[in-house]
């Protein structure tokens, strides 16, 4: 899909809603990528494309945002009220936009971040032959036409001149989401369950009736057309009405194409820069990437399910959507069971959506679902590194530990590897602890746990006899027989060292009573 520009996005909002008072130094063509909200506690992210919302930033002291939005590679700036700082905006080469002083933040940015992604384009992925269908049927029909999703989502909209309109075809428009009401879900209800076009009467005062019908394809439903009826629509509306939704069928079904083909492309890249083998100054980009990452895993706690690949699924499902309601376009990928994730820096909400998910993940699938979450590396270069510890942290977390990052469980995947890299060399799994085994089982003695225990308790006679219930006397004459029948040299702190590690990671002793 070619990138939204500053120009789509005012031929859809602009107008009363949203205003222009100076452009950036590219103009109109200036790209507009996304609608952030500015958080005063939160550093400001580099997001070139991006609108800057000035929430708690009155328009005429928002200057120095508008600099620092510059400095960010930001497109504009967007404050409430009039008065803002078009002197610091053109100074610096961004756009700066204003809305009502009454207008609330989050219905900005809803309208925003919905005109962004929607706005027509004539490309084949995207909806732009849907708004060129809806201007088509208009004509025909003589009536202002609208293409809706499932979720009554305004897809497309025709833009015919003269057209009578009511307050509930702007509202619509303006937030390209129909208001919700019960009366309205009551004639959806109507239009789904009819074989073709209904007429269904205006829901209010001021309003005017409808012609709709659904868009359907192989019985599912992909959405519907909405006609407004003034009545004064042409005689062969419906006729013409249900040929658009068999056109609208077929651009649905494409555009569906389209995007699961994206969908598999951005996987596929995921899948080569998690393993390395992706060039990263291009993988990073293309996949919506700037600056510091991390990788978090997440994994069915199952040891087997009737349909694990199909719970997979619905596992990789789950994560993604709530990835993309937080950092929307998102990549995820299911890799061998595991559902991989990039999470973009700062790190430090990270952890609560792990928890997040885990928790919707769990009760939605019935399984229990563990989250682990790889080191922040400072760029796509480094994915494959951060999906190197958030392999080992899934590896030892278990029901007492479902969700942690690699920081809080470094000790656990430390003495993992060290277990790994010990038993793969044979000079390195040679040693006195072997000895200790041995003798302990030719003679019934228990010199190992002892020793372990010992050391656990920082060398302390008292502590090693507590993890042993045994008298302190009776752990200190172990220790100096096992001196004596193993030859082993306590005193030196190196062996000590050695031989602790060997027990605890080879032979996978503890102090503790198990």
């Amino acid at each position: 899909m070619d990138a939204c520009t500053l120009g789509d996005l005012l031929d859809v909002i602009g107008g009363p809603s949203v205003r222009l008072h100076t452009a950036p130094a590219a103009g109109l063509t200036a790209a507009v990528t996304e609608a952030l909200l500015y958080d005063a506690h939160a550093p400001l992210p580099h997001a070139p494309g991006a609108l800057l919302l000035a929430v708690g930033v009155r328009a005429a002291a928002a200057g120095p945002l508008a600099r620092a939005a510059a400095a960010a590679g930001m497109t504009g700036l967007v404050v409430r009220g009039e008065g803002g700082p078009v002197g610091e905006a053109e100074a610096h080469g961004i756009a700066l936009l204003s809305v009502d002083e009454d207008a609330a933040w989050h219905h900005v940015h809803l309208l925003l971040a919905s005109a962004i992604g929607a706005r027509p384009v004539s490309s084949a992925g995207g909806h732009g032959d849907l708004f060129a269908l809806a201007d088509a049927i208009a004509a025909a029909t003589g009536g202002a036409t609208a293409v809706e999703d499932p979720r009554q989502r305004i897809l497309a909209y025709s833009t015919v001149p003269g057209q009578p309109v009511d307050e509930d075809r702007r509202q619509g428009i303006l937030g390209l989401q129909v208001p919700g009401s019960p009366e309205n879900s009551g004639q959806y209800r109507v239009l789904f369950a009819a074989p073709g076009p209904v007429r269904l009467p205006a829901l209010r005062d001021g309003d005017l009736p409808r012609l709709a019908v659904a868009v359907r394809a192989g019985g599912e439903t992909l959405g519907s057309v909405w006609v407004v009826d003034d009545g004064t629509l042409a005689p062969d509306a419906e006729e013409t009405l249900t040929q658009g939704a068999s056109t609208a069928a077929l651009l649905l079904l494409r555009a569906r194409a389209a995007q699961e083909l994206a969908r598999h492309q951005n996987s596929d890249l995921l899948r080569r820069l998690l393993d390395g083998t992706a060039d990263a100054s291009t993988a990073g980009p293309r996949l919506g990437l700037q600056g510091a990452v991390r990788v978090a895993a997440f994994v069915l706690d199952a040891a087997s399910l009737p349909d694990t690949e199909q719970t997979g699924l619905r596992l990789l499902d789950v994560v993604r959507l709530q990835c993309e309601a937080r950092y929307g376009r998102h990549a995820c990928v299911l890799v061998d069971g595991v559902v991989y994730a990039l999470l973009p820096a700062p790190g430090e909400r990270h952890r609560r959506l792990a928890e997040d998910i885990v928790a919707r993940a769990g009760q939605a699938l019935r399984v229990p679902v563990r989250a682990a979450l790889g080191e922040v590396v400072p760029d796509a270069g480094e994915v494959a590194a951060s999906r190197a510890d958030a392999d080992l942290v899934l590896r030892v977390l278990g029901p007492d530990l479902p969700v942690a990052t690699v920081d809080e469980v470094r000790a656990r995947v430390t003495l993992l590897r060290l277990t790994e890299v010990l038993g793969e060399r044979r000079e390195l799994s040679a040693g006195a602890w072997r000895r200790v085994l041995a003798y302990d089982g030719e003679h019934g003695t228990d010199y190992a746990r002892t020793l372990v225990s010992w050391f656990d308790a920082g060398c302390d006679m008292a502590g090693a006899a507590k993890l042993l219930a045994v008298h302190p006397n009776t752990c200190r004459y172990r220790l100096k027989q096992a001196q004596q029948h193993v030859g082993i040299d306590l005193d030196d702190p190196d062996e000590r060292l050695v031989l602790w590690l060997q027990l605890r990671t080879l032979a996978r002793l503890r102090g503790a009573i198990s």
